[in-house]
């Protein structure tokens, strides 16, 4: 093992500069400037130190929480954590994921490997440096190998985000989401180009983000990485950023088998399984281990992941053989232009996800990314249900190309934005046309949330940093905007008494769900009685921010309203209980009245919200990392974690940034030295390392011994 120290040295005055360059005998200080919300600023002089001392970092905020997603990648869960988390382990060796990652880690650059090595030597460093820091709970996780960075992300990126629904069955959570705007120079107060970053995901899991700021070797890079990733998944630096939105995306299909004999039918014959089994450990409580053996079958499409009377289920999902996703984004992080930019993004290393994009130099940029099946037949609702596997005619076996992908640069509108809505509306007038590509690539509808998004840019001929600011925390209710007048004049006609006080309590209501605004409640509750289906004009492509509208059904309407407030008053004592008294923000040990609201209602300030067992609600997903960034001559950029850039128990900066997020307020990101140590909360500096990797054995190098100063 190791002989680390960790020296806590209290220093009254000065800062030290970082030392010379990393070499194989140099001995180097790289260093983490620490803020007072917790986000790492991170200088080193090379690559690898700089991968290194993000490991370091990551594991400070997020180490049990990393541990214990490496541990879950590895399909280890069961071995280190009982038996009730077999099933997930039996699910991910079904998909193989053990496996891929290995292959992964095989095709990766020498030096792709190096700084994948010196990721995961900072982590283990850490937790080595810091035993007493790691919950005893994941320590046998430990330690952690390059190859269990890249399992954890294809299984966030590829079985989750892309094969969600497979997922869905396994574990409970909320759909993903994000807002996304990028504002050109034409449409800016400033002349300036700007950008919205604004991710919707849960707060909980690998969804989590942390926020770092990563300087090395030609990079300046601010943003945020989903935890245990080692680049930014979303940024920007001097001269360019960029964010991603959740598409309207199809990159995983269910194929249904018909099984005969031992094996499947298969275009007019019967193809056998590929079959192989494993053995995997399972604690026990008196905390022994078990062996308990699994049969996995492999169909052409894909791993079979359920058998029932005669049928099976495959699952194919793209993206498995494109490994180069580390190194797709942190050229991205270094890009400077959107020539460069785009020749980066077009490998298409990353399987879903929409880029909006923004530079210095004026220019935008919304692409419809992710790697697209290349299908033969049907439309969007067809591959968004089960296929019928016993034909190669339904089998894809390619992708769409960068060039077939639906893209706008620089549209004469001056902006544009995605809040998880199909391609074709990601301006308006729209540019985009649906006939021009695939009709299984992506529906064409507009939901509320989009809606308000969309508003809010066109009603603004000059946008400023401000304004930018202001608009992120809109929560003005697209739909109420949409069809509460009819809700109030069809109650007057058909109302009883209460119906008429609760139609009074709305006809008063702000329209927003700001945490005093009265009224919301109530709406809320009878809005999701009414569905998609109490419209009487669905939405139409010819009038996207007008439909839908009107009430199908009045009468029935009015009785919904009625059964809402007497369920409102009953749980709440009053039908014009303020929002923030209902709608919590609860995390860590901080319970604050919340603002924003369900995307179905058309809130722009989206939150995720279930009931607690108080029969109030708390936010569970939304808003997370959120960030406005204006690229002048010098980048203007302010952000928020909703819920704090640490989860590590103890950790001063759990929750810390959620009074900020009650205030409707962002921060400054502080990306200059100087304003770095004016906010600065403690500065680690780690010294004398060296990682290496010997791309010819593909095994580790023990590096040289690292020390770690935390100076306060």
């Amino acid at each position: 093992m190791k002989a680390l120290k960790t020296l806590a040295l209290l220093l009254l005055a000065g800062l030290l500069g970082i030392a010379g360059s990393c070499g194989p005998t140099t001995q180097t200080e790289t260093e983490i400037l620490w803020d007072v919300w917790g986000v790492p600023h991170i200088f080193a002089d090379s690559n690898e130190e700089l991968y290194f001392a993000f490991g370091w970092a990551q594991m400070h905020n997020h180490g049990d929480l990393i541990l214990r997603l490496y541990g879950e990648a590895r399909g280890r869960s069961a071995e280190y954590w009982g038996e009730s988390l077999l099933e997930q382990d039996v699910l991910l060796h079904t998909l193989g994921l053990p496996e891929i990652a290995s292959i992964w880690m095989q095709a990766q650059s020498p030096e792709a490997q190096g700084w994948l090595q010196s990721f995961a030597d900072g982590m283990n460093d850490y937790a080595e440096a810091n035993p007493e820091a790691i919950s005893p709970e994941v320590q046998p996780v430990l330690p952690v190998q390059p190859k269990d960075v890249l399992a954890n992300a294809i299984r966030v990126l590829h079985f989750t985000f892309v094969g969600g629904s497979v997922f869905r069955s396994a574990r409970s959570w909320s759909e993903p989401g994000s807002n996304a705007w990028a504002i050109s120079p034409s449409k800016s107060e400033s002349g300036n180009a700007m950008l919205l970053l604004n991710p919707h995901l849960p707060w909980s899991g690998f969804f989590l983000w942390m926020e770092a700021q990563l300087s090395g070797p030609g990079l300046n890079a601010s943003g945020a990485a989903l935890v245990g990733m080692p680049f930014l998944g979303i940024g920007f630096n001097d001269y360019l950023g960029w964010t991603h939105t959740v598409n309207t995306f199809d990159g995983m299909d269910l194929y249904e088998l018909t099984l005969a004999g031992e094996g499947y039918q298969w275009d007019g014959a019967v193809r056998e399984f590929d079959r192989s089994s494993k053995s995997l450990k399972v604690k026990q409580p008196d905390g022994t281990l078990e062996e308990k053996e699994i049969w996995i079958e492999h169909s052409v499409h894909g791993p079979v992941i359920g058998r029932k009377e005669g049928k099976a289920l495959a699952v194919r999902v793209v993206g498995l053989d494109q490994p180069h996703l580390l190194e797709q984004y942190w050229d991205m992080a270094h890009a400077q232009s959107l020539e460069e930019f785009e020749s980066i993004i077009s490998r298409l290393q990353m399987p879903v996800f929409n880029t909006i994009y923004a530079d210095r130099d004026g220019h935008i940029m919304y692409l419809y990314g992710g790697r697209v099946p290349r299908r033969s037949q049907g439309d969007w609702s067809y591959w968004r249900g089960v296929i019928p596997g016993q034909t190669s005619e339904t089998l894809w076996t390619e992708t769409l190309e960068y060039a077939e992908l639906p893209k706008l640069i620089d549209p004469e509108t001056g902006w544009v934005q995605n809040a998880n809505d199909p391609p074709w509306t990601s301006t308006i007038p729209q540019v985009l046309d649906p006939s021009d590509h695939p009709v299984y690539l992506a529906p064409n509808n507009m939901p509320f949330r989009p809606q308000r998004s969309a508003r809010m840019l066109m009603d603004d001929a000059q946008i400023s940093f401000e304004d930018l600011v202001k608009y992120k925390h809109s929560t003005r209710v697209e739909s109420a905007d949409r069809i509460l007048d009819d809700l109030i004049a069809a109650t007057e006609k058909y109302g009883t008494s209460a119906g008429k006080d609760a139609a009074e309590v709305l006809k008063e209501w702000d329209r927003k769900t700001d945490a005093e605004s009265r009224g919301a409640v109530l709406y809320l509750f009878w809005a999701n009685k009414l569905g998609r289906e109490g419209f009487a004009l669905p939405w139409r492509k010819e009038a996207p921010l007008s439909t839908p509208n009107g009430l199908a059904n009045p009468p029935e309407a009015v009785k919904m309203l009625e059964a809402a407030a007497a369920e409102v008053a009953q749980k709440y004592g009053r039908i014009d209980v303020p929002w923030g008294e209902v709608v919590r923000l609860r995390y860590a040990t901080i319970d604050l009245p919340a603002n924003g609201g369900p995307s179905s209602l058309g809130i722009f300030r989206q939150i995720s919200i279930a009931e607690d067992s108080d029969g109030k609600f708390k936010a569970v997903a939304g808003e997370s990392y959120y960030a406005a960034v204006e690229f002048g001559p010098e980048v203007r950029a302010e952000a928020l974690m909703s819920y704090g850039n640490a989860s590590q128990p103890g950790s001063p900066h759990r929750g810390d940034q959620l009074e900020l997020f009650v205030k409707k307020q962002l921060r400054p990101v502080w990306r200059t030295r100087k304003a770095i140590e004016a906010n600065l909360e403690k500065r680690e500096v780690i010294q004398g390392r060296v990682a290496e990797f010997d791309p010819l054995r593909k095994s580790q190098v023990p590096s040289t011994k690292s020390q770690a100063r935390s100076i306060q």
